[in-house]
């Protein structure tokens, strides 16, 4: 069995947990609030933002021997840099404040998980990193495909309010792919139970993201 495949096999029940979060199967539904919806993006900023500096952190470790890897996270530093701008854009467009976002705080639950992949990298082994790639990737695709649409219907939003959900979904099937193909070249035994360790701690983290937003936007506002 190739390692993509491993990683898949070994994270199966962790991801199907996350997919089985209330909310995101409401989101499916198109029964979320917008409230709700503005509250995912919000701290979708808040993580995405990190994905370049994680990225190039995570080079900065790697040895000679991986210059392989070094070189195609240059091609993913090319390609996610500014995404973060497409879900402010997104927010202005479901009639949030923006650049209250831009200038807030993340819920907790956000920081802990950029807080883990910093610590990753820089104490643990950086190849772990790999872990959260998998993660989010993999998950945008089947959040754009779950979510996107039911979440516009139900809730009379234009287009351009998912733009950051549907095209990143359509994005990262390449990336995925791409994502495959170098995950396959990891042959080192310790490198890949990091690569299996930090997924399955992100599944867990990046869940609890999406259970924070669901529970803050029950919280009855303060008068």
């Amino acid at each position: 069995m190739n390692f993509f495949d491993q990683l898949q096999r070994e994270t199966e029940s962790e991801r199907q947990q996350l997919l089985g979060i209330p909310v995101i199967q409401r989101g499916a539904r198109g029964e979320i609030r917008l409230e709700e919806y503005v509250g995912f993006l919000s701290q979708a900023y808040h993580h995405v933002k990190h994905t370049v500096p994680l990225m190039m952190a995570c080079g900065s470790r790697l040895t000679d021997r991986q210059e392989w890897l070094r070189e195609a996270l240059a091609e993913y530093i090319e390609e996610e840099t500014g995404h973060q701008e497409w879900i402010l854009n997104d927010i202005a467009t479901c009639g949030g404040d923006a650049e209250a976002v831009r200038h807030g705080a993340p819920n907790l639950s956000t920081e802990l998980m950029v807080a883990y992949a910093y610590d990753t990298i820089t104490r643990g082994n950086p190849l772990g990193f790999f872990g959260m790639v998998h993660v989010l990737e993999g998950t945008s695709i089947q959040l754009a495909d779950m979510v996107a649409g039911a979440i516009q219907q139900s809730l009379a939003l234009p287009k351009k309010a998912f733009s950051y959900l549907s095209s990143h979904g359509a994005l990262d099937v390449g990336h995925v792919e791409f994502f495959q193909g170098l995950m396959n070249r990891i042959e080192d035994d310790d490198d890949q139970r990091a690569i299996v360790h930090g997924a399955k701690v992100i599944y867990r983290l990046y869940g609890d993201i999406f259970r924070e937003v669901e529970s803050r936007a029950r919280l009855p506002e303060v008068a």
